[in-house]
């Protein structure tokens, strides 16, 4: 169950109808590019329709031409994919949690592409490659920005693919447990890195510890707005950032209670009310999209994507929160729309708790109803 906030009681209702379609979209001569980024259309929030009850059989091996398997899933035979983002040609880069490996995916399910492998991670723990984003200038200089766990620090890192990996904010504290992992390239063109407590709560409420936070900074890594590169503090274990028109927002993870989704605020404290609270059975968040007043959640012990529509005032929709997907491919990690309105969805089911198909792990693109490319999700 997911319990909201209220922090209005002026909150005008926002219809948005919810849930999967399934859709093929296999290419019969290789990917075809899709062209530069373009804004989702403005207007009527995301809309998604329910799967069938039956899904078709066995997922076919990315681009492999079999027909009849499953059109929502574009990669398959990966280890615990994490981070993802998307590219100005409408493919994806996806990074493996645990091998630091990255490949190239591809919307039509062209076999996956080996990228390059990001050296010195440490995987105890909770740790690992466990954020991607693109520079805020990718189409000129080609860089990405990842989150990466070493046997001393969590820290940012930037490199172009097949390059050296270069750090841009290193000691991060490194913890056995609440290594975060957030990592986001916000519309006014900083990096916003959401950490984790290391297992120690009073970090996250020290001003001076990069630790329990959401840091803002440049891409040399340099604090943006102040001396400190401190955002927001007080939290437990931000998993996930993602921004809509106005907010920034952050699935922070407990260890013991609920998870929340917070909006993330200059100088704001988590201990404020956050805007919904998932039980932990439901939870495990680690992913975060958000658009047009709907925001997607991906859950790992919840095994679904959680759709919260918010009112004008950014309120959730008490009887307008759904899911999707749920119980139908395990453990649900990274959420990320497309500039066609799909939701790109990760599983993560060979992190030794969740129980792997033989196909898994896979990554996900849940095409909006009609496939129109300009049609939000």
């Amino acid at each position: 169950m997911i319990r909201v906030g209220r922090r209005s009681r002026t909150a005008r209702l926002v219809a948005a109808a919810l849930g999967v379609a399934l859709l093929a979209g296999c290419g019969d001569d290789g990917y075809e590019p899709v062209g530069p980024f373009r804004p989702l259309p403005e207007g009527a929030p995301p809309e998604v329709g329910r799967p069938p009850e039956q899904l078709p059989g066995s997922p076919a091996q990315p681009g492999s031409g079999e027909e009849g398997g499953d059109p929502n899933v574009v990669a398959s035979g990966l280890t615990v994919p994490t981070g993802l983002v998307l590219l100005p040609d409408g493919s994806a880069i996806v990074g493996e949690r645990e091998t630091g490996r990255l490949l190239q995916v591809f919307p039509d399910r062209s076999p996956a592409k080996e990228l390059m492998t990001l050296p010195g991670i440490d995987t105890t723990g909770d740790g690992g490659l466990l954020g991607l984003t693109l520079s805020p200038t990718f189409p000129e200089d080609g860089l990405l920005f990842a989150y990466v766990s070493t046997a001393t620090d969590n820290r940012v890192v930037r490199f172009p693919i097949g390059g050296t990996p270069n750090p841009v904010l290193t000691g991060i504290p490194r913890g056995e447990v609440g290594n975060g992992g957030g990592l986001m390239t916000g519309a006014d063109g900083s990096l916003y890195v959401g950490t984790g407590d290391a297992g120690d709560p009073a970090l996250a409420a020290d001003p001076a510890s990069l630790a329990g936070k959401v840091l803002r900074i440049d891409v040399f890594g340099r604090a943006v707005g102040g001396a400190s590169p401190v955002f927001s503090r007080g939290h437990r274990d931000v998993t996930a950032l993602c921004q809509d028109e106005e907010r920034v927002y952050a699935t922070d993870e407990s260890r013991e209670g609920p998870d929340e989704l917070e909006v993330v605020t200059d100088q704001g404290d988590a201990t404020a009310p956050p805007l919904a609270t998932v039980l932990p059975e439901e939870g495990g968040l680690g992913g975060c999209a958000a658009a047009f007043g709907t925001v997607f959640l991906g859950a790992l012990d919840g095994q679904r994507v959680h759709v919260l529509t918010l009112d004008d005032e950014g309120d959730p929709v008490e009887d307008a929160t759904e899911e999707v997907l749920g119980g139908r491919y395990g453990r649900l990690r990274t959420v990320v729309l497309d500039t066609e309105g799909a939701l790109w969805v990760t599983t993560s089911n060979k992190d030794g708790i969740g129980t792997p198909a033989e196909d898994d792990d896979k990554v996900l693109r849940i095409r909006p109803p009609g496939g129109q490319p300009d049609s939000p999700l």
